[in-house]
């Protein structure tokens, strides 16, 4: 209506023009009427330069005054505000969906056609050594030159996943999977397996050592079984007879502890840890004492540093077990004459540790940080001879562990052995009584 509103404004003037002719003249009649429709230019002229000072900064309201341009602004004014809106719904969405990306447990790269990098989450840098913004724009195949991801980047579809080391770190697994999503676009996922090949690795090789443990004990048993059933009844003196009845006996007793350390190591690994509740360590340590003593036969001298008044919050028989370990196995690999020293004492921050140390013969520093794994030996032959099962100290990490603690192994070769458990100042308490 704007256009009507001007062509009544300049027939009113044109009217008032021809009525005031014959008292003002032609003249005079054509200058008014020009007069008006140069104001209304004018006018005009004013009302655009106002529009053009509002287009300087759209998100303020139109002026309100501005005559013919009313409606024509406030429909530019709307549909600017809802343009507004969705490019704020888009951004919001867009963030949304990096940020959701940024939070992902995996790996994600995203990639044109020509598997040059677009965009990469935190845990993909991580990953494949990426640096964004430097390799934006790069061809992920120039970053990542395995040859077994070159060819499999190569093939048409990729139905299956790949294990590949990363190229950040030849110790880390991943497991990537490439896909094609949008208008050629491709899309990277990695995920870190590293921990899952551990784990199945070891899944192997504590099945492959189990059978090994139980193999030997078992062909002994049935040796002598298949000896004794072949033999006349009489082929035997009673004193053989007893003889191997008693090796045999030996043999199921320490396919009996294999597996009663397995059900210990299983029930440890598989349960929650216990309410804790105080323990008297000097009683423990004290149970120890009556089993390593009698095992010793005297062959060792011991020495006891043992605070009684101190204490620790946890389970008894866990406790227990682990005391006892540590105790049991300096006696066994220590020779005869040898000194052991046992001490449990508070330590500088307000925690505590239990530690034997003994004078044997001592550990290459190599085998230190498998000692604790299952069934892992140094010395095999001489761990079978001293009765021991090989997942005692096994046993004793996961004790320690549950206690919030950690098991410490220091030693030397010809110099002997330290053994300790340290147990932070949350778990200590003061002793009140010896129970247990």
């Amino acid at each position: 209506m704007v256009w009507l509103r001007n062509l009544v404004f300049i027939a009113v003037l044109a009217l008032i023009a021809r009525a005031s002719r014959h008292a003002l003249g032609d003249d005079s009649a054509w200058i008014f009427f020009c007069t008006g429709i140069v104001l209304l230019l004018h006018w005009h002229v004013l009302q655009l330069a106002r529009v053009s000072k509002w287009t300087e900064d759209l998100r303020r309201p139109p002026p309100v005054t501005t005559g013919s341009w009313d409606d024509l602004l406030a429909r530019l004014y709307k549909y600017h505000r809802s343009q507004e809106r969705r490019l704020y719904d888009a951004e919001e969405g867009l963030q949304g969906a990096i940020a959701a990306g940024q939070a992902l447990p995996d790996g994600v790269v995203t990639l044109d056609a020509g598997f040059h990098i677009l965009w990469c989450n935190r845990i993909a840098r991580q990953h494949l050594g990426l640096r964004i913004p430097a390799d934006q724009g790069q061809n992920l195949l120039n970053l990542m030159r395995a040859p077994e991801f070159v060819r499999y980047a190569s093939q048409d579809s990729w139905t299956e996943p790949l294990l590949v080391r990363s190229p950040a770190s030849y110790e880390r697994l991943l497991m990537v999977q490439l896909i094609v999503y949008g208008r050629g676009q491709r899309m990277v996922l990695t995920r870190d397996v590293t921990q899952i090949e551990k784990l199945e690795t070891t899944r192997r090789d504590f099945v492959a050592n189990v059978s090994h443990e139980l193999r030997t004990p078992l062909t002994v048993l049935a040796g002598f079984l298949e000896t004794l059933k072949d033999m006349p009844g009489d082929a035997l003196s009673d004193e053989q007879r007893e003889q191997y009845m008693g090796m045999m006996l030996e043999q199921a007793q320490r396919m009996q502890a294999i597996v009663a350390d397995l059900l210990t190591l299983s029930a440890l690994e598989a349960s929650p840890s216990a309410e804790p509740h105080p323990v008297g360590m000097r009683t423990l340590i004290e149970a120890a004492r009556q089993q390593a003593e009698p095992l010793s036969a005297g062959r060792h001298r011991f020495t006891w540093r043992i605070d009684d008044t101190l204490d620790l919050l946890g389970t008894p028989t866990e406790l227990g077990s682990a005391v006892t370990n540590l105790l049991v196995n300096a006696v066994r690999y220590t020779p005869e004459g040898g000194h052991i020293t046992i001490s449990w004492q508070r330590t500088a921050d307000g925690g505590a540790r239990y530690q034997v140390t003994d004078t044997g013969i001592g550990i290459a520093a190599h085998h230190l940080p498998r000692l604790a794994e299952r069934f892992y030996r140094v010395d095999r032959s001489r761990s079978r001879e001293s009765g021991g099962t090989g997942l005692g100290l096994a046993i004793t990490k996961h004790i320690a562990m549950r206690h919030d603690g950690e098991l410490q192994i220091a030693s030397e070769v010809g110099k002997g052995s330290t053994f300790a458990m340290a147990f932070p100042a949350e778990r200590v308490t003061v002793a009140e009584n010896d129970t247990a």
